[in-house]
């Protein structure tokens, strides 16, 4: 078992073991869950007695504005009070949604996180984003809010599906690139159980801990977080959300490794090619580039100026900045071919 700290001012600890231990709310607590986590849900109703329980689906379907008015006036009707405490137990959907909620009630009550997959566990939950998306794109609709708390208990990852527990490791291989860290960019042995995994994801969040403390909402270094996640959350949106976002991340790291190389950094294509194959990753939506520029223009590193993009030079060199149009398409030209002769 280990604990992480985030640092004051918006100090919580990161709880990631077997067993972990329930706290003791401060105030009523609504619990939300989706249903897949109900055996872990049951443990943390019987720990906390919530006055309100509230299944949700995991999936981008449920990051909805119809969705998010729905618990909204759910905890309206429970009357919960500015004390009470939104629990949160799913993927990084379910995190995503509930945290917004818990931000948006009453200007704002407490919230905690059991993040059940990977991909929670080393991104969505950690960090205080919370969010849900609109038909134009993902996450356009949110507030930088963090949990009291993130109890990252291992035994829920012991029933994913092996694909899916091995997109979500996607992002802690991103976290790799940005830190310079060989260890999280070889993730290839693990598995639910294995015993080096709980030492793999804690390190990967000590990376995501340490950009988000000196930068909580986004205005430099936290942008490195989305390296690959531009051109990603374009292929989700083209996809109707089909493409996982594991799997649409692992995509935007091949275009971002094919843009750093464009503009002169290492070639960095090999290990994330090895990595789509790992993930099993199926094939991109079809379209060149100008059916994503919609997309890609929404993106939320885009100012006034112009769009500025995450670019790895190297691993451990992760730069945030404009680049010209002609780089982007030569990248991206590079980047079809390598999807047109993808095996998935």
């Amino acid at each position: 078992m280990k604990r992480l700290d985030v640092a004051p001012p918006h100090d919580h600890p990161v709880w990631i073991g077997r067993g972990l231990d329930a706290p003791k709310p401060h105030g009523p607590v609504a619990l939300i869950f989706d249903p897949k986590v109900a055996p872990l849900a049951r443990l943390l109703q019987e720990a906390a007695q919530p006055r309100i329980v509230l299944e949700v689906e995991g999936g981008e379907a449920s990051k909805r504005l119809a969705v998010f008015e729905r618990m909204l006036r759910a905890l309206a009707r429970a009357d919960l009070p500015r004390d009470a405490e939104v629990w949160a137990v799913g993927g990084g959907t379910v995190t995503d949604l509930a945290g917004f909620v818990a931000a948006s009630y009453l200007r704002g009550v407490a919230w905690r996180a059991w993040p059940t997959t990977t991909l929670a566990v080393v991104d969505a939950a950690v960090g205080g984003k919370t969010g849900v998306n609109l038909p134009e794109g993902k996450n356009l609709v949110g507030a930088f809010y963090p949990p009291r708390g993130v109890y990252a208990e291992l035994e829920a990852l012991d029933t994913l599906p092996g694909p899916v527990f091995r997109q979500g490791l996607v992002e802690a291989f991103k976290h790799g690139i940005l830190a310079g860290d060989e260890t999280l960019l070889a993730p290839w042995e693990l598995e639910p159980g294995h015993p080096e995994l709980e030492a793999y994801l804690a390190r990967a969040v000590a990376v995501k801990i340490d950009v988000v403390e000196r930068d909580f909402k986004e205005s430099g270094e936290r942008m490195k977080l989305n390296l690959g996640h531009t051109l990603a959350h374009a292929l989700e949106a083209a996809s109707g959300h089909a493409l996982a976002h594991g799997h649409a991340v692992a995509w935007g790291l091949l275009f971002a490794a094919l843009l750093g190389r464009e503009l002169g950094g290492d070639d960095l294509t090999e290990p994330v090619l090895r990595l789509l194959a790992w993930t099993r990753a199926p094939a991109p939506p079809a379209g060149g580039w100008d059916d994503f520029a919609g997309f890609v223009a929404r993106d939320k590193k885009n100012r006034s100026s112009g769009l500025r993009w995450v670019v790895p030079y190297a691993a451990g060199d992760v730069r945030v900045e404009p680049v010209a149009e002609a780089a982007l398409r030569a990248a991206f030209s590079a980047w079809r071919e390598h999807a047109a002769g993808y095996p998935g």
